[in-house]
């Protein structure tokens, strides 16, 4: 833990961009002391960008709940992520009756309960364009984020994959595409790359478009970078707000700084609101923010809002049935 944060000056650069670094006083050296508090971090990276250091706050978050799972003997120590654990771990919604393509459609967790319209006609229109199956599971990175070791999961699902005789996974969600992307032996494709090679899919037009960019694109912007030929006009980033509040599932430690970055959003005067992140979506939606848009939503032109009640799990479970 000392070599993650050896080289910090105590610039206090990373304690004036994070909220929970605030609200305890710390920069990221002191919060390496501080195991008890590793679940209150939203893990957006936000302390990293800033750092002159470059030092990986996420990574000094990681290592403290990886360790406190190792001195809980393999459990995740903390109270509240029961159902998670419950859902995720050995994924409650898989269904791979579909998959048996050379490519698959891995729609991920959350897309399929705030947006399940679009997911379907998605499945449908990829299955006929082009002989695509399609893959209902978890990448497997809430897991990780808990601080549970990932390679058990993994394992099992590039076993799943290597069965069903797929050759590309293609993902709709920023934490699949950057979590499955360096670990699969197969490629990871985005969503918006298969779009453009089969040609399917409307530009968005904005005089002025705002783009809320989900915390694991932030720094190398690699998913936004395929996503743009889709935008048309001048667009700008939604500043300043590093996270929607379910970054890091820290929003059960933090809830008054989880509702403040909804609150900071809505209390703007921005006309739309656009983002590639189903999470993030969803979560700035019942956070009072108005006129959130995915942007997959727009692209395939199926004018779904997001699932804001408690069918949204339902949106998710129908799909394993």
């Amino acid at each position: 833990m000392e070599t993650l944060t050896k080289d910090c000056i105590h610039c206090g650069k990373c304690t004036r961009k994070c909220s929970f670094l605030q609200k305890y006083s710390l920069d990221l050296q002191e919060l390496a002391r501080h195991p008890e508090l590793a679940y209150h971090c939203f893990l957006c990276g936000q302390c990293t960008r800033v750092c002159p250091k470059g030092i990986d706050g996420r990574e000094v978050a990681l290592t403290l709940r990886r360790n406190r799972v190792q001195e809980a003997g393999g459990k995740v120590p903390e109270k509240g992520y029961a159902a998670l654990l419950a859902e995720k771990k050995n994924y409650l919604f898989r269904n791979a009756r579909k998959a048996h393509k050379k490519s698959v459609l891995f729609p991920g967790c959350n897309f399929p309960s705030f947006y399940p319209k679009t997911t379907a006609y998605l499945a449908e229109l990829l299955a006929k364009q082009a002989d695509m199956g399609v893959l209902f599971d978890c990448c497997g990175k809430p897991i990780a984020e808990l601080g549970l070791n990932e390679e058990e999961g993994l394992t099992a699902l590039k076993q799943r994959l290597s069965s069903l005789g797929v050759e590309e996974v293609v993902v709709l969600c920023p934490n699949c595409y950057h979590y499955l992307k360096p670990r699969l032996d197969i490629p990871v494709l985005s969503i918006y790359e298969k779009l453009r090679h089969l040609g399917l899919g409307n530009t968005i037009q904005e005089e002025t478009g705002y783009l809320f960019v989900p915390c694991p694109d932030k720094a190398s912007r690699e998913l936004e970078t395929t996503l743009r030929p889709f935008l048309e006009g001048q667009w700008e980033d939604v500043p300043d707000i590093p996270c929607c509040g379910l970054g890091g599932c820290a929003a059960g430690k933090e809830p008054e700084i989880a509702a403040s970055f909804s609150a900071e959003l809505s209390s703007r005067d921005y006309p739309n609101v656009y983002t590639y992140c189903a999470s993030c979506a969803g979560r700035l939606s019942r956070g009072g923010v108005e006129n959130v848009h995915h942007v997959l939503v727009d692209i395939l032109g199926t004018g779904e809002t997001p699932e804001l009640t408690v069918k949204s799990l339902w949106n998710r479970a129908k799909f394993r049935f």
